[in-house]
């Protein structure tokens, strides 16, 4: 039942070790823990990779077994083939990866995290698994059905990457394949509000990864299953509320935060909401990191 395999210490994240492991789909994941305790999951966004919780993580594994995955199709994860309708890179196909990945490392019941890309997995892992998942915080995001039903000038400006990802293969792949940092650097400048809130170490990391085709493509396939397949199964279960807790955190100088009321947008995707905003941009983890965690603990903590 699936396989890990140790491929030593972080050399990024204090008291982590890194692992490969191949779930019973065939995926394998990169992966790295740490720490002891209640089991903490935290997924990262696009186009990041799970060096994004560097800040924190040491922090937290001082209280919580804490996972942190490269999501498939990112960082050094599998990027498998995708198909016509893009279900290789839907929410419910990478969702599946963590319900796997923590039934192979022994874990049946975990709190979750999720940013960005991440958070929208953690929709759907919190609907398809709802007696895994104990407790969800996701950070700056409302719903995607939401996002795409509301969409207007000022959102398509300000995430114009959620309409040009999802054009026909080869075009964004292509375009981005032609300047990849130059795309990278731009995309993460523009939505953090903190300077030099990414070290240059890390954003290297994520250029690391970013220059692989195989990666590009696969977020632009992550994009194309969020505007087709995701919203079908979407649809599907409209009227299912995500049962555990739900923690929402937004940064009140970015998009989400100042196009939408957060926790409105949620109101009828959850049984019980509770949310703040913190004075940053989109990645409080890197910008905000102390009142990031001071929120997190909190709920974590009231939520059993």
């Amino acid at each position: 039942m699936g396989s890990v395999n140790n491929r030593g210490q972080s050399p990024f994240i204090d008291g982590f070790q890194l692992q490969d492991v191949t779930l019973d789909n065939g995926i394998t994941l990169r992966v790295a823990t740490g720490g002891s305790g209640p089991v903490l999951v935290m997924l990262h966004g696009h186009p990041q990779n799970h060096l994004c919780w560097h800040k924190v993580a040491p922090v937290l594994a001082q209280h919580y077994t804490v996972v942190l995955p490269d999501l498939r199709g990112y960082g050094d994860s599998d990027k498998p083939a995708s198909d016509a309708q893009h279900r290789p890179y839907s929410k419910r196909a990478m969702a599946q990866d963590i319900a796997l990945l923590m039934t192979v490392l022994g874990h049946e019941c975990f709190a979750f995290v999720g940013h960005d890309r991440g958070a929208r997995v953690g929709h759907r892992l919190a609907l398809d698994y709802p007696d895994r998942v104990s407790a969800c915080t996701f950070i700056d995001i409302a719903p995607t059905a939401t996002m795409y039903q509301h969409t207007d000038r000022e959102f398509a400006t300000r995430y114009f990457w959620w309409f040009f990802l999802i054009q026909p293969a080869p075009l964004p792949e292509t375009l981005i394949g032609s300047n990849i940092e130059f795309f990278l650097r731009q995309h993460i400048r523009a939505q953090l509000n903190v300077a030099d809130a990414t070290p240059e170490a890390i954003l290297n990391d994520y250029l690391r990864c970013y220059q692989h085709p195989a990666m590009i493509h696969a977020v632009c396939e992550d994009y194309r299953a969020s505007a087709s397949i995701d919203l079908e199964d979407d649809t599907a279960s409209e009227g299912q509320r995500i049962r555990c807790p739900l923690l929402l955190l937004w940064g009140e100088q970015g998009t989400v935060g100042q196009l939408y009321d957060v926790p409105q947008t949620w109101a009828d995707k959850a049984t019980h909401v509770e949310g703040r905003t913190l004075p940053c941009g989109h990645s409080p983890q890197e910008e905000v990191p102390v009142e990031f965690l001071s929120a997190l603990q909190v709920f974590l903590s009231s939520a059993g």
